[in-house]
This record gives structure tokens, C-alpha cells and sequence, in this order.
């Protein structure tokens, strides 16, 4: 049905999308006909099944094929083009969506080097346990709302940890969400309307990336280097954009684990200033640094700077439970769009929360936690070098290294191939602003210990 070329620079993904949609536009597919099956396509044209999988995803979500439960794929009415739509044009952001389903879906998958969570016994489950006793043990209310702004204990204890970093702030100025995904999301939709110029990393947090281009925002891509941000691309973006604000993470960052130096966020906090855009700082990784160091929200004492931080990478990611902290106006704000959106968060959750970080063990968890990771950084460092791949920065703390091989144009391949091996990878153009093509890829270190894991990556290396 359609002619596929390995050997062209475009991915076989996009090769198969573009070739049904030809076919749709022009005639040759008639609506209602039936695509061929998955497995079927994938041996009549010598590709991965996981490849298909993802071209007939995103023909669903531009509305070319419908799925049927139990029936297959099947051909729908062309859509009409709303490209004119900020954002929402044909090819709107499928592969965020892709990753954020497979990243969820594919926890049967045995090796996991591309997720973005810490495996079960590096978490505080001992004091996550003491605490849900001992709020069986006291017999909690567990009825009504609980307070719009969250637990006022726990937004006391992050008044208090904030104060260390040497951010001050009341418990007011502290809002209590479902994890830092729900924080981000209330700032994105607070400040964020169709076509507005916002800055990101690139590369960045792809959920925070689909969450903007669903938006509607135009994404302007700030490169990242090992040692935070290219200054001279970021002050020529800003002056040619005006950006509205910049969504960044100067702290191991995901995917790249780099650190801005102290220098950079002073730079990023004067164009702040000059081209009056607000700046939100995603440090959800803060309690993984082993070192003490100045954020763009000490710098700044919340006057620009919205911060945003989460328990889920040191606890457990299933309690959600996050925060963010900014200048009182807009704290109310944002405290009344949470409410709009789902009224409060999880009272629960945040007591539990409470008692693990009131454990007397918990900062012994995170000095423990943030040795393992250290080794674990090493070892995968090594591991990798050895086989050829180039590292983007040696953080040696937080979860993730950004590294490629000469070998490999396209990520995005070798992740299919892997998983066909129960190997989930993070291929680089899932972190793009633009969803480009890249030889990039986010490997996990505590995760990343497998022998079978470098052995399948130099096996795919040296048959290239």
C-alpha cells in the first residue's frame, strides 16, 4: 500500500502518517474502509510493530483513522483544517501524548531506563507507612473539603523548608496542589491565552510542553547548555519575542540533568526585569541536589518568579502531592482557579505527607537517597562512555543523563526496537519544543543498571 524508504532522513513513523493521509486526501483510502491490521502492516513492510502502533496513534488524534474496540482501525472523513488555530494544527503535539500514555501504560515493560520516576525501594515507604498508622491511630475526620489552599501544617512546613533555601515566604503564599503537574497546569491556564510567546527549555518537560501548545501558546525554545542556558540565544529570543513568561528548570533539569550557574540566573532575572515577563521555576528536584545552592526564586524573593516544587520524587508519586509559592495577588489567584477546576486537594494525602517529612528518619532518607544516586550516576556514566555515547553533562546527583551516539540519527527507532525488547527508552524529540527529529535520549541512572539494557544499546550501535 504505501513505499517506505529506511535509508530517507524522514522518520518511518512520519513516512507511514503521511502516507495514509495522502491516500485518505486523495482518494485512495474512501472513508469507512478498513486500514490494514498492525501486525499485518508491520511484516508486509519489514518495520517494527511499535512503529506502526505510533503512526496509527497519531492518524487517530488528527482524526484520520477511528479505532474500534476489538474490530481494528478504520478510515474517517478528512478532517477540516484548523490550522489557523494557535497550536492546533494537524500534527498538535501527539508525541507529548504518546509519551505521557506509554510512560503510564508501559509499566509491565521489566527495564525502564527512559521513565521518570524512582524505583519503589529508593522511595520513603518506612516513613510513608508510619504515617498513614498514625493517622489510622488518631482516628481522622475524613469528611468535608479540607482547606482550599491545602493542609495548614503542611504549608507551614514548606514556609519553613522554603525559608532554608533562604526563600521567604508565609504559609498564605503557599498553595498545596496534586502534584507539581496540577501546580504547573494552574499557572499555565492562569497565565498563558492563545498565541502568546513563551519561553521553555529546550530541550524540556514534556508534560509542561503539551500542557502550553494545548493552550495554544507558541513554544520559543531557550537551548540549554551543560552549564544552564545559551545567554546569547536567550536575549536575542526574548528581544525578537516579548515573551509573556519562561517556564524553566534551572536545577537538574529533566532531560538534560544540567545546573544553571548562579551567573545565568542572575542574567535570566535582569531580562526578567527589563522586558517585564514573569518566570516560573519548576525545582522539583531540589531535595535530590546534595548541594546548596542559590534558585531564581531566592534571587528574586518571589516578585517575578513563581516556584514550584513536589514531594512525589522523595516520598511516593502516588500520594500527589505538590506546591507552589508566589506573591500574594496572584497566590490568590491561583488558589481560586484550583478551586474552579476541582475544589480542593487531597487533605489525606497532604496529612500523609506531613507525617513523613515530621519522621524523624526523613532527612537520613535523603542523604542516603542522594549517596545512591550518586553511584548510580557513576556506573551509568561509565557504562555508556564505554560503548561510544557522548554525554551532554556528568551532574553526578538528580535522576537523569542526556547522551547519544554518533551511530544513532534517530531516537525515536531505537526506542521502538527496545521495546520490542521490554526496554523502555526516552527518545530526544519527545523533549523537543518543536518535536524534532533528535539522536537524543534520557536515560534514568537508577534504572539503568540492567546488563541487558547496555547490552541491547551496543548491539543496535555497532549494527549501524
Amino acid at each position: 500500500m504505501l513505499t517506505l524508504n529506511p535509508q530517507s532522513a524522514t522518520p518511518l513513523v512520519l513516512q507511514i502518517v503521511d502516507g495514509f493521509r495522502l491516500a485518505i486526501q486523495d482518494g485512495s483510502l474512501r472513508p469507512g474502509s478498513k486500514a490494514p491490521s498492525i501486525r499485518q502492516f508491520a511484516h508486509a513492510h519489514g518495520v517494527s510493530v511499535f512503529t506502526v502502533v505510533d503512526a496509527y496513534d497519531r492518524l487517530v488524534a488528527q482524526g484520520y483513522f477511528a479505532s474500534r474496540p476489538h474490530s481494528g482501525f478504520f478510515v474517517k472523513q478528512r478532517p477540516v483544517s484548523n490550522t489557523e488555530q494557535p497550536g492546533h494544527g494537524p500534527n498538535f503535539s501527539f508525541d507529548s501524548m504518546w509519551y505521557l500514555r506509554r510512560i503510564f501504560e508501559n509499566r509491565a515493560l521489566r527495564m525502564k531506563p527512559g521513565c521518570g520516576w524512582l524505583p519503589g525501594d529508593w522511595l520513603f515507604q518506612d516513613g510513608l507507612r508510619r504515617s498513614l498508622r498514625g493517622l489510622a491511630a488518631d482516628d481522622v475526620d475524613l469528611g468535608g473539603y479540607g482547606e482550599p489552599k491545602g493542609y495548614p501544617p503542611l504549608r507551614q512546613l514548606v514556609r519553613d523548608l522554603l525559608a532554608e533555601q533562604e526563600i521567604a515566604v508565609s504559609s498564605e503564599q503557599v498553595l498545596l496542589t496534586q502534584g507539581s503537574s496540577q501546580a504547573i497546569d494552574l499557572v499555565a491556564r492562569r497565565l498563558v491565552r492563545p498565541g502568546d510567546a513563551v519561553l521553555v527549555d529546550d530541550p524540556g518537560y514534556p508534560n509542561l510542553l503539551f500542557s502550553l501548545r494545548f493552550l495554544g501558546a507558541r513554544l520559543i525554545g531557550v537551548p540549554r547548555t551543560p552549564t544552564g542556558y545559551d545567554l546569547g540565544a536567550l536575549e536575542r529570543l526574548v528581544a525578537q519575542h516579548q515573551p509573556k513568561v519562561f517556564f524553566t528548570q534551572p536545577r537538574l533539569q529533566s532531560p538534560t540533568g544540567s545546573v544553571a550557574q548562579l551567573a545565568h540566573l542572575h542574567r535570566v532575572m535582569q531580562l526578567a526585569d527589563k522586558h517585564d515577563f514573569l518566570v516560573v521555576e519548576n525545582d522539583i528536584y531540589a531535595d535530590l541536589d546534595p548541594e546548596p545552592r542559590p534558585s531564581l526564586a531566592s534571587l528574586d524573593q518571589l516578585n517575578r518568579v513563581i516556584y514550584i516544587s513536589s514531594f512525589s520524587k522523595t516520598i511516593s508519586p502516588n500520594i500527589r502531592v505538590g506546591y507552589l509559592a508566589a506573591n500574594p495577588d496572584l497566590l490568590e489567584d491561583l488558589a481560586q482557579l484550583k478551586m474552579i477546576s476541582g475544589l480542593t486537594s487531597s487533605e489525606f494525602s497532604e496529612r500523609l505527607a506531613h507525617g513523613a517529612l515530621m519522621d524523624g528518619r526523613w532527612r537520613k532518607h535523603l542523604k542516603g537517597l542522594r549517596e545512591r544516586l550518586a553511584k548510580a550516576h557513576e556506573g551509568a556514566a561509565s557504562r555508556l562512555l564505554e560503548i561510544g555515547f557522548e554525554l551532554f553533562s556528568e551532574p553526578k546527583a538528580g535522576i537523569f543523563l542526556w547522551a547519544r551516539h554518533p551511530a544513532i540519527p534517530d531516537a525515536a527507532e531505537l526506542a521502538y526496537k527496545a521495546a520490542e525488547q521490554d526496554i523502555l527508552l526516552g527518545p530526544g524529540h519527545l523533549f523537543s519544543p518543536e518535536l524534532q527529529a533528535s539522536p537524543w535520549l534520557r536515560f534514568n541512572v537508577a534504572f539503568s543498571d540492567d546488563p541487558a539494557i547496555m547490552s541491547f544499546l551496543e548491539q543496535q550501535c555497532q549494527a549501524l
